[in-house]
């Protein structure tokens, strides 16, 4: 099994995606993994193959501003959560997909989330990785700096940032070969550093917050919570409140922290197929 890169022109832009797909012709819902800042489709690049494995099909895009996908001037894409989200449903739209279960880790795949509570009749099933979830969230420091005035802008234009990040965020090393694609697109134009400090001045946290913390307490589809509980910039405490409803699973990996997909893919993800195969 390999992983196809794809590109599908969506509207004014284009979206770079990441598809596998098994051997085994199944009708079982396909999988949406959404990844979070600064990172992109690759690091679900461990998980998909385990996926397919089972029958699912996984697919993987970069958020607009991200990656490979399209990096919009603000003036023709407003980089808010609400036109990430409405992307995000043409996106899907232009897959022909109808229903699928959603995965989602980190800041701005908070946005995935507030897509399944408007949208909950598309959703199969529901899995949450480390992504803000309450409103006493605050942005990190390595990526609040992103949308300060003079300095983001030259923290932006540094691809080390995404070592920066992603390494202080998972608490260990991540392999050359990895960072090399991650850093990619910012060695490739300045637009990446530009949308990742539009994507942070426009996340309107506290609001998107206050959506998911009301919204999820009443989402009625299967839910998983799989979190790192040495994140060092969520708190444990919001997931585990939100296990105490009546729909919602949580497993805890005491050893991962923020990006637990990079470094700990084959615990995750037989947790994810084990969920995503149980029966109604």
């Amino acid at each position: 099994m390999t992983i196809t890169e794809k590109t599908i022109e969506v509207g004014k832009f284009n979206w770079f995606y990441r598809e596998a797909i098994g051997n085994t012709d199944t009708h079982k819902p396909p999988v949406i993994l959404l990844h979070g800042l600064p990172s992109q489709s690759y690091t679900w690049s461990e998980i998909m193959p385990q996926l397919t494995e089972f029958g699912f099909r996984a697919i993987a895009p970069d958020w607009l501003g991200s990656g490979l996908s399209a990096k919009p001037d603000k003036r023709d894409f407003a980089y808010t959560p609400e036109a990430f989200s409405q992307a995000l449903g043409d996106f899907i739209a232009s897959l022909n997909i109808t229903q699928f279960s959603l995965v989602v880790q980190g800041f701005l795949a908070s946005v995935g989330l507030q897509y399944a509570l408007r949208n909950s009749e598309t959703i199969e099933r529901l899995i949450i990785l480390n992504t803000p979830l309450s409103r006493t969230v605050k942005l990190p420091w390595p990526m609040k700096q992103w949308g300060l005035p003079l300095i983001g802008d030259m923290i932006t234009q540094d691809p080390l940032l995404v070592d920066r990040t992603l390494e202080g965020g998972s608490g260990f090393v991540i392999s050359d070969e990895r960072l090399d694609v991650y850093r990619r697109p910012f060695l490739k134009s300045s637009a990446a550093g530009r949308s990742l400090i539009a994507t942070i001045k426009n996340l309107k946290l506290t609001e998107s917050m206050a959506e998911l913390e009301s919204g999820l307490e009443k989402f009625a589809k299967p839910t998983l919570i799989i979190w790192g509980y040495a994140d060092p910039w969520l708190s444990s405490s919001d997931a585990e409140k939100l296990a105490t409803k009546g729909n919602i699973e949580l497993i805890k990996l005491e050893g991962a922290k923020h990006y637990p997909q990079e470094h700990w893919s084959d615990e995750i993800a037989p947790l994810m197929v084990n969920f995503l195969r149980r029966q109604t």
